[in-house]
């Protein structure tokens, strides 16, 4: 449906319909577009949605009636408004043109519209067709997700616009080069840890700016063990052991000498654990404290464990020499 409607009042309805057989769109004469006399109406009008739209006619002094339709709808006839439209308006009505101008352009009001006019007894049309170009606008987009790593994902990104929207997925990452996906759908399949992070959709139709949104992509993993590193500390002196892990879930860390858990608290020792490393602090070191210490790391996935010795000073020497050795 577009603009226009003839006023619902008998008497005119009846004006409109002899206007159409009589004069306008009499039976049996087909529309010709571009006639090489005139009207001449303007070539395809194209405007954005919300804009408004301005359709030109041009005449000459040979023209007793004139006016301009919208399908089979009469929407002003010479200076008289004929459809109930208030965004439909007169500009001009002159010898040479006779244009009318539709505000706040909508997609129905797109199509076909015809200036007809009458000369000489012999009516002549001529007709544009308006064309309206809508924004992108993404309508439907995947939630942000959570997956084990290894399993499959599919993201969609749903958009609407005129014409229509091209969409493309890209992965927001210093390691990801160029776009992963030029469609709606973004499959992946068997993803690893790397994979995680945002992905972008854009819906662009050069009508205005793309339409950028983002979904998160979380890959949870086991834990794994990236840094740990025996220490040597004289007796009497801070020693600290530290061990670092990658897990999503974050890991939870445990701190074991052979079989005893290391806790938070006890005498002389500090655990401190953060997301991604945890600290075993000795803050004065005893011949006791040397030994093989255990750090396990573990999530919801599984877990993982490192040894880690804490020796003398006598020790790191001997240890010198063997690697000098």
């Amino acid at each position: 449906m577009g603009v226009g409607g003839c006023l619902v009042v008998p008497w005119r309805c009846l004006v409109v319909l002899c206007l159409r057989l009589v004069f306008l769109v009499p039976a049996g004469v087909p529309v010709r577009s571009g006639d090489a006399t005139f009207p001449k109406a303007m070539d395809n009008v194209t405007v954005r949605q919300g804009e408004s739209a301005t359709l030109r006619c041009s005449v000459d002094n040979r023209v007793t009636r004139v006016a301009w339709l919208n399908r089979s709808s009469i929407l002003y006839a010479g200076n008289d408004k004929w459809c109930l439209d208030p965004r439909v308006v007169l500009l001009t009505n002159t010898k040479t043109e006779y244009s009318i101008q539709i505000q706040d352009v909508d997609v129905y009001d797109e199509g076909p519209y015809t200036c007809s006019v009458q000369t000489d007894n012999h009516p002549k049309t001529s007709r544009v067709h308006l064309i309206v170009q809508v924004s992108p606008k993404i309508v439907e987009i995947s939630s942000d997700i959570s997956i084990n790593e290894g399993g499959n994902i599919s993201l969609t990104c749903v958009a609407t616009g005129r014409p229509d929207p091209t969409i493309t997925w890209r992965h927001i990452s210093p390691k990801a080069v160029g776009f992963v996906s030029e469609d709606e759908y973004l499959e992946i399949t068997g993803i690893t840890r790397e994979q995680s992070g945002e992905y972008e959709c854009s819906a662009s139709n050069d009508v205005a700016a793309p339409i950028i949104r983002r979904v998160k992509v979380t890959v949870n993993y086991p834990p794994y063990i990236s840094d740990a590193k025996s220490t040597g500390v004289p007796v009497g002196q801070k020693g600290i052991l530290q061990c670092e892990a990658s897990a999503v879930p974050a890991a939870e860390f445990q701190w074991y000498k052979e079989d005893k858990r290391l806790v938070e608290g006890q005498k002389g020792v500090k655990v401190e654990s953060k997301a991604f490393f945890s600290r075993l602090t000795f803050f004065n070191v005893s011949e006791q404290d040397y030994g093989n210490y255990t750090c396990m790391a573990s999530n919801k996935l599984g877990n993982t464990n490192v040894s880690i010795i804490l020796y003398g000073e006598e020790s790191s020497r001997m240890l010198s020499c063997y690697s000098l050795v």
